[in-house]
């Protein structure tokens, strides 16, 4: 078997990368901290296409690209890092042209992934139930927060959607919920008995004492008889999440898409929880199957016997 260091000088021989490297602290200029992350993420793309079966740089494709810079999403590089990664391809394939090492850039239409949505994190169940268990039945205005995560949790509504609930849009005996989403499109999204229960409790207890005839009809209201605003939700949201002891930044986002996420693990329908959460185009839906993917894979992981 060949050493790995006779190996790697092969590749560095093979793909340039002595020469690529010089180019950068010579006539690009580079930092040395810039020479040696571009060095890495040279290696890193040789080192796939051998894998490949390519043994030399003017033999990359553009598809080879595109499935390179999605096997690092896969890996799960944030996106800044893979920004950087066609940045570093872009100027190595600058360099081979110029030293004619290369005749063609693969990667000329190697697109950014700037259009890449960074996902709030998920929350476990088990910091869910924290969360939810939070709200003091003993303060005043508890039962109103713990309605408000609860119907947060079991819609995944937007925040938008959640302060524009009417008390009129929670369908007790149907255990639905109308939500007046984005292009004042109407959906309708079932809700459990426990988000019932709690909103039942809040409506029936709360909040008459809170309305003081400027509610306009709205579900949730502030401390002073008004529509709950968008800066309420995220502080009452905020503060529940610190006083659980939950580390992770926990946002209305969170909420809705811990609700989609946890869908999804439970082996729900795209399609179904593509019309709960209001999105018009399915692929809006499928940036949150790569959660789905990762905990498929703990599973496999846990429970398949040559795992």
């Amino acid at each position: 078997m060949m050493p790995a260091s006779t190996k790697q000088a092969e590749l560095n021989r093979a793909f340039w990368l002595e020469g690529f490297q010089d180019y950068l602290a010579l006539e690009a200029g580079c930092s040395p901290y810039t020479v040696e992350s571009y060095s890495r993420d040279v290696r890193r793309l040789a080192a796939y296409a051998v894998s490949r079966g390519i043994r030399e740089p003017r033999a990359i494709t553009p598809r080879l690209l595109r499935e390179f810079i999605y096997h690092l999403k896969d890996l799960g590089l944030a996106a800044s890092s893979i920004r950087r990664q066609v940045s570093t391809i872009r100027s190595y394939y600058r360099f081979l042209v110029s030293e004619g090492h290369a005749t063609k850039d693969p990667s000329d239409r190697l697109e950014l992934p700037k259009a890449w949505r960074t996902l709030p994190e998920v929350l476990s169940p088990a910091e869910v139930e924290a969360l939810l268990a939070v709200p003091n039945p003993d303060e005043p205005l508890a039962w109103r927060d713990r309605a408000l995560l609860e119907v947060a949790y079991a819609t995944g509504a937007r925040v938008s959607e959640l302060i524009g609930l009417g008390v009129k849009d929670i369908w007790y005996d149907d255990a639905l919920v109308r939500v007046m989403g984005k292009g004042s499109k109407e959906r309708l999204v079932p809700i459990g008995r426990r988000a019932l229960g709690a909103a039942a409790l809040y409506v029936r207890e709360i909040r008459p004492t809170l309305d003081r005839g400027k509610a306009r009809g709205k579900l949730f209201l502030n401390a002073r008889g008004g529509p709950l605003s968008r800066v309420g939700a995220w502080g009452i949201i905020k503060r529940c999440a610190e006083r659980a002891g939950i580390e992770k930044r926990v946002t209305p986002h969170t909420l809705r898409h811990t609700f989609a996420t946890h869908l999804l693990e439970g082996g729900a329908d795209l399609r179904a929880v593509q019309e709960m959460l209001g999105h018009a185009d399915l692929s809006t839906t499928q940036i949150y199957t790569h959660v789905d993917r990762e905990y498929l894979r703990t599973v496999h992981k846990t429970y398949h016997p040559r795992a």
